[in-house]
């Protein structure tokens, strides 16, 4: 009588980051409208110069600015109150660096620039690397499946195993049905001042790239 055996693979790599996307904008708020919209783009300028140069050296792979917001609200004041019309202008800028230590000067210099907000930096491995990784996890993940199998059909004194399904998540639904989870890359990182150091140390972690996969066997 075959016998159906159903298992969870699973394996990771662990990967230091290889780039970093940096999201900040031009902010600027007071009471005149086309004021605020000068002074942020008056930031924009030279923050884009100077990410244009660091593309030149190597340290910057893209960079974009390519949203901007200008908006109008009252606050509330004191006895529940609203106070005079402030407009916000904001310059969204987005930059993907390669190069850490002068990606640590850069952030260093510009966040202790009035208007200028640093929206935090995501760690990724490269797009081309990526794939690389994942598909060497891939198979890694179902190399732990079948091993898995084999080890219950060795328990029970059955033949060699045979995978009869591997699918995608929600691809199989039956009873029995395999499905294989996609990589998910996860990235963090610490910023801070180190040691009360007046330089922005960055240290992030390392990228970590699972893959789990459920697959079904039989074995005579």
């Amino acid at each position: 009588m075959t016998l159906d055996i159903t298992v969870r693979g699973s394996a990771e790599q662990h990967h230091p980051a290889e780039r970093a996307i940096v999201s900040m904008a031009a902010a600027i708020e007071g009471t005149d409208k086309q004021t605020v919209f000068a002074d942020a783009v008056a930031i924009q300028e030279p923050l884009g110069g100077q990410l244009a140069e660091l593309v030149e050296l190597h340290a910057v792979q893209t960079w974009s600015s390519d949203q901007v917001r200008v908006f109008s609200h009252r606050p509330w004041v004191a006895d529940g109150k609203r106070g005079e019309m402030v407009h916000v202008a904001r310059v969204q800028v987005r930059a993907e660096f390669t190069d850490f230590e002068r990606l640590s000067g850069f952030l260093d210099y510009w966040s202790g620039i009035d208007g200028v907000e640093i929206g935090g930096v995501a760690w990724d491995v490269t797009t081309k690397n990526r794939r690389s990784y994942e598909a060497d996890v891939r198979k890694s993940a179902v190399d732990d499946a079948v091993s898995k199998a084999q080890s219950y059909a060795n328990a029970v004194r059955r033949g060699k195993v045979v995978a009869v399904q591997l699918a995608d998540p929600g691809m199989l639904s039956t009873p029995g049905a395999a499905s294989a989870s996609s990589p998910v890359l996860y990235k963090s990182a610490d910023l801070g001042v180190a040691g009360g150091a007046p330089e922005l140390d960055l240290t992030p972690e390392e990228i970590v790239i699972r893959v789990e996969v459920d697959a079904r066997f039989r074995a005579d």
